[in-house]
């Protein structure tokens, strides 16, 4: 069974559509990569996937919760605040840009959001974090703060808050375009360790060798549509349709 699934979804900005009947769906334990010229309509989908952006029609479901689906209108109609409440708590989401809290420490970072959100005790969440601090190579850094940290020790961080959340499926959104070339191998060096603990991965991304090493299927989007899909290495290095070519020539230098 599907971890999330999407189907037909539609959406636009005023009169410019930005996603055009997109159906994908991902299973538990698969790693997606998803590529695409900037505008294609990448980051947009995830937003809608998790629910930081409402879809204009089509479906959204979380295992057995139905988060979405069309009315009789064919306009997408959302669940209660209980069933939201419920999806959300299936997913974690890394950004960009960290969106770490500046004046909070590392350690607070990652454990204030379990506490608040889920209720969970101060002790088991500490021990979680400090599990996840050693994963993420930040033994040492637990009392810093973000502005201390290079931007590679902040995507580390802002990963570690995602984990300890204990989602099941996380999403990054391009979680390597702030960092420099040094910086951004020490982050996909631990998504790559994810993957190997068949963590559940959604991840938008412009690294193509990461992807195709990475990722089990790979969804090339452009103008709002799948314009092709298929095992992470086929569609990189044999890639079959005329558009994903030429993305892909603007990649081998």
């Amino acid at each position: 069974m599907s971890i999330v699934s999407l189907e037909h979804i539609h959406k636009s900005y005023g009169d410019n559509p930005v996603l055009r009947d997109i159906s994908i769906s991902v299973d538990k334990g698969e790693v997606v990569g998803i590529i695409g010229p900037s505008g294609g309509g990448k980051s947009t989908l995830l937003r809608c996937a998790t629910l930081l952006e409402h879809f204009d029609s089509g479906s959204l479901t979380y295992d057995d919760i139905v988060v979405a689906k069309n009315d009789a209108q064919g306009k997408a109609e959302y669940a209660g605040k209980d069933a939201i409440k419920r999806a959300k708590s299936k997913f974690g989401l890394v950004f960009q840009n960290f969106n770490l809290f500046s004046h909070y420490t590392v350690m607070r970072n990652i454990t204030e959001p379990p506490q608040v959100v889920q209720g969970r005790s101060k002790d088991e969440v500490y021990a979680q974090a400090k599990k996840l601090i050693s994963q993420m190579g930040l033994e040492g850094k637990e009392d810093m703060v973000p502005c201390d940290l290079s931007g590679g020790q902040q995507q580390r961080v802002a990963i570690a808050r995602a984990l300890c959340m204990n989602p099941e499926i996380l999403y990054f959104d391009e979680p390597t375009s702030a960092l420099d070339p040094e910086l951004t191998q020490e982050v996909l060096r631990v998504i790559r360790g994810l993957a190997d603990q068949h963590m559940t991965m959604v991840i938008v991304t412009h690294e193509m060798n990461f992807a195709r090493d990475v990722a089990d299927r790979v969804v090339f989007m452009d103008g709002g549509v799948i314009v092709e899909e298929g095992p992470a290495k086929q569609v990189i290095e044999h890639p079959q349709k005329k558009r994903t070519q030429d993305f892909l020539r603007t990649y081998e230098g």
